[in-house]
């Protein structure tokens, strides 16, 4: 399905936001940013974007927006016809050490290894708390995108809305989170559970010497 002139601004607006921050854009920067003064508007649009298939969004949560399935495959199509290159969105900077606030540059990397996996994109590691999994100040991490991870893995945690960190996940009682680093030198952090939003799980490490 075709899209108009004004739905491809919102879905280009989006999925640029989410490249530049690392999470969804609200409705109302939604509206702020393309400056449509009536929220009803921005409802209408991406409700619209939603049933022609281009974007995605969960149900009673805050900032779910994301590109749908047929706005990857016209991407995907994009770059193909631009070289064949595959290239992950290089979506900002992971503190491995205390959270930070990451937005950055869009940019991107080229990755045909991974090109058979869906919604895999890019974060460089800043700190030292995991360097007892080997991942160095730096390094690039592969993170598989997904709302939840089993007790013990490495994921990508969005921590109060605003700050990422790089650990590992463990549930404890009492509704807590901890993140755990590897660096016998540092303490976990311990989290209420409804401060912590799981973005992905780590599946690759990459390193530039």
């Amino acid at each position: 399905m075709v899209l108009t002139r004004r739905q491809r601004e919102v879905m280009d607006f989006i999925a640029g936001f989410l490249r530049e921050h690392g999470y969804s854009p609200s409705f109302e920067e939604v509206g702020t940013g393309l400056r449509l003064r009536s929220l009803a508007t921005v409802h209408k649009h991406i409700s619209t974007l939603e049933r022609k298939g281009f974007l995605r969004r969960g149900y009673n949560k805050s900032r779910s927006l994301e590109p749908g399935p047929k706005y990857l495959q016209e991407q995907r199509r994009s770059r193909q016809e631009r070289g064949g290159a595959v290239e992950l969105p290089l979506l900002g900077r992971i503190a491995a050490g205390r959270p930070v606030e990451a937005p950055q540059q869009p940019e991107t990397i080229s990755l045909t290894d991974f090109a058979g996996k869906k919604d895999v994109f890019v974060l460089q590691v800043k700190g030292d708390s995991m360097i007892d999994e080997h991942i160095m100040d730096g390094d690039y991490i592969l993170v598989q995108k997904a709302e939840t991870v089993p007790d013990g893995e490495m994921a990508v945690a969005l921590v109060g809305e605003t700050e990422s960190t790089l650990k590992r996940l463990y549930r404890e009682p009492g509704g807590c989170i901890r993140l755990q680093p590897s660096n016998s030198q540092m303490s976990p952090m311990r989290v209420p559970a409804a401060d912590v939003k799981v973005q992905g799980k780590v599946i690759g490490v990459l390193r530039r010497y």
